[in-house]
C-alpha cells in the first residue's frame, strides 16, 4: 500500500492545479481578450520571444529582446528549452508560464513524499499526510505572483537527496545533474538546494564517518551549477542590490497573516524595514505548528539522536536562517540589531527572506519523523494545515482567474504588430522614471501584446543586465523610420502616424 503514496500525491496535486488554474491560464494562445499582469506579464513576454527566436549561443540569449539572457527575465529555462524544441507544434502566442504553475503544484506533494521517504518514514498515511501539508505551506502558495519561485519542489527534492546521500553515495549521480536543473528553474532555489547537499559531508564528518566521497559530490554539484552558469551566460550581470531590505522578520514564522483560523490577530505582514515584509513572509501554518508541538511531546526521545545524526543539516539550516534574517535583524516593527553594511557579494541576495523556505520544509519532515509512530496525529495536523490555508488558495485562484482586459486597442494593434519588421517602443524602459508606475504598466502591456507575434524590440524590463541599457529615446526619435519599423508610444504623431486610443502608432 505504501507504493500508492506517490500516485496519490500526484493526483492530489493535479486536482488542486485543475481547481486553481483555468485551462486558458495553463495553455494560453494569442488573441485572448485578457492579459496577465505584473511579473507574470514579464515572464510570458520572455518565453514567447525565446520560443520564437532562432537558436543562439549562448543558448539562453534572446536576440529579439536585445540579447538579454532568458534567466534574467525569470523565463524558467528548465521548461523553456524543451518547449523550444517543439515550438512549431505549439499554438501561436503560447508560453509555458501557466504550465509551470500547474507542474509546480503537481510536483510539490510528490517531492514531499520523496523527502519523507528519504528520512526513513514510509507508509501510505504518512505519505498522503505530508503531501497534503506540503501543498498547504503558506510560503509556497503565496509565491504565486512569480512562477519560477513556485518551484518549491526543488527544495523538497534536495532534502530527499540529502537523506539518501548521507547513507548511499550512489545518489550523487542524481544530485549532480539535479543541481544544474535547479539552477535552470531559479538561482535562489539552486543555492538553497546546494546548501542542503553541502550538509551531507558535514553531517558525515561530525559523525566521524568518511566524508570524502560526499565532499567530491558537493564539489561536482557546485561544478555542475557554476559550469552551467558559465556555459549559458549567467555571469557578468548585476542587479539592484539592497540586501537586508527584504529580510526575514524574527516573528514571521509565528505571524499568522492570511491564516483561516488566526488571521484576525494581524492585519498585514510583519515588517521592520519599511519594505512591506512580503519577501520575508514565512508563516509556517497552524497545522505545522500543531505537528511540531505534538512531535516534541510524543517523540521527544528522538530529538537529540536525530539532531546529532544530522548536525550538518542543522548547521546548514541555521546558516540559511542567518542569511534570511540579514544584517538588519527585525523583531516585529523594530530593527533590534543593525550590523552595518553587508559584504558586497550578499547584495546579490536582496530578497534574503526566501532563504528560510528550506527551514520550514525541514521542520515539516522533522515533525513527520517525530510522529511516525502516531501517523493519525500527523494526518490530522496536515488536515488542519490544509484548512488553515484556505484563504491563500482562494487568493491564488482569484488571481489565476482574473481576466484583466486590455487597456490598449488590442484588436486594432494586432495586425499592425503582426506585419511589423521591428518594434520601437517610446518611452523605452530606461527612460521611464522608476516612480512612474502607470508608464511602466503601459510599456509592459504593449510588449505583452507584441509578444503574441514576436518581432525585434528596442526595450525590455529585466531584473539583471550584463550591460544596463541607457536612455536613448532622443536619438531614436531624431532618426527617420526604417522600412518595416513600427513606433508606438503616447503622444507620437506626424506623417505616417495614427492615434489608437491613447497611443500614437507610426509606420
Amino acid at each position: 500500500m505504501s507504493r500508492l503514496a506517490y500516485p496519490a500525491s500526484a493526483l492530489l496535486g493535479a486536482l488542486l492545479a485543475m481547481q486553481l488554474f483555468g485551462l486558458d491560464f495553463i495553455w494560453p494562445r494569442a488573441g485572448l481578450d485578457w492579459r496577465p499582469v505584473g511579473d507574470a506579464a514579464q515572464h510570458a513576454i520572455a518565453q514567447r520571444h525565446f520560443l520564437a527566436d532562432a537558436w543562439r549561443w549562448p543558448l539562453l540569449d534572446v536576440g529579439t529582446l536585445q540579447g538579454v539572457n532568458l534567466a534574467f527575465l525569470d523565463g524558467i529555462p528548465a521548461l523553456a528549452l524543451p518547449l523550444k524544441l517543439v515550438a512549431p507544434l505549439l499554438p501561436e502566442g503560447f508560453h509555458g508560464i501557466g504550465l509551470f504553475y500547474a507542474l509546480a503544484w503537481v510536483l510539490q506533494p510528490v517531492a514531499a513524499v520523496f523527502a519523507l521517504r528519504g528520512a526513513g518514514v514510509r507508509g501510505l498515511l504518512p505519505g498522503i499526510a505530508v503531501a497534503v501539508m506540503a501543498s498547504a505551506m503558506p510560503a509556497f502558495i503565496m509565491r504565486y505572483g512569480h512562477a519560477a519561485l513556485c518551484g518549491h519542489f526543488v527544495i523538497l527534492v534536495a532534502l530527499g537527496l540529502y537523506f539518501r546521500a548521507v547513507s548511499d553515495a550512489r545518489w550523487w549521480r542524481v544530485a549532480v545533474p539535479f543541481q544544474a536543473l535547479a539552477l535552470l528553474i531559479h538561482p535562489y532555489l539552486a543555492l538553497m538546494s546546494l546548501a542542503l547537499l553541502a550538509a551531507v559531508p558535514l553531517s558525515l564528518a561530525l559523525r566521524g564517518q568518511g566524508f570524502v566521497k560526499a565532499g567530491v559530490g558537493v564539489v561536482a554539484s557546485a561544478g555542475a551549477m557554476f559550469g552551467t552558469m558559465a556555459l549559458l551566460g549567467y555571469f557578468g550581470a548585476a542587479g539592484d542590490g539592497g540586501y537586508g531590505q527584504y529580510a526575514l522578520n524574527l516573528l514571521s514564522p509565528l505571524w499568522p497573516f492570511r491564516s483561516a483560523t488566526l488571521g484576525w490577530l494581524v492585519a498585514r505582514e510583519v515588517d521592520a524595514t519599511g519594505h512591506g515584509g512580503w519577501e520575508g513572509y514565512n508563516w509556517l501554518g497552524l497545522g505545522l505548528w500543531a505537528a511540531l508541538v505534538s512531535g516534541v511531546l510524543i517523540g521527544r526521545e528522538r530529538i537529540a539522536p536525530g539532531l546529532r545524526a544530522h548536525l550538518g543539516l542543522v548547521l546548514a539550516l541555521l546558516g540559511l536562517t542567518a542569511i534570511a534574517v540579514s544584517f538588519r535583524v527585525g523583531l516585529g516593527g523594530v530593527v533590534v540589531l543593525d550590523l552595518g553594511p553587508a559584504p558586497g557579494f550578499l547584495e546579490q541576495f536582496r530578497a534574503s527572506g526566501r532563504f528560510f523556505w528550506p527551514v520550514g520544509y525541514a521542520l515539516m519532515i522533522g515533525a513527520a519523523v517525530l510522529l511516525q509512530q502516531r501517523p493519525v496525529i500527523f494526518a490530522a495536523c496536515a488536515l488542519v494545515q490544509f484548512v488553515d490555508a484556505a484563504p491563500m488558495r482562494a487568493a491564488l485562484s482569484t488571481w489565476a482567474h482574473e481576466r484583466t482586459a486590455w487597456s490598449i486597442e488590442a484588436d486594432a494593434l494586432r495586425p499592425i504588430l503582426r506585419d511589423a519588421g521591428q518594434l520601437t517602443l517610446i518611452p523605452s524602459w530606461p527612460c521611464i522614471p522608476p516612480e512612474d508606475a502607470a508608464a511602466r504598466i503601459l510599456s509592459l502591456e504593449v510588449l505583452l501584446l507584441a509578444s503574441e507575434t514576436p518581432r525585434p524590440v528596442n526595450t525590455m524590463y529585466a531584473a539583471r543586465w550584463r550591460t544596463p541599457p541607457r536612455c536613448t529615446d532622443a536619438e531614436t526619435l531624431a532618426r527617420p523610420l526604417t522600412p518595416g519599423e513600427v513606433r508606438i508610444g503616447p503622444g507620437l504623431g506626424g506623417s505616417g502616424c495614427v492615434a489608437l486610443g491613447g497611443l500614437g502608432v507610426c509606420r
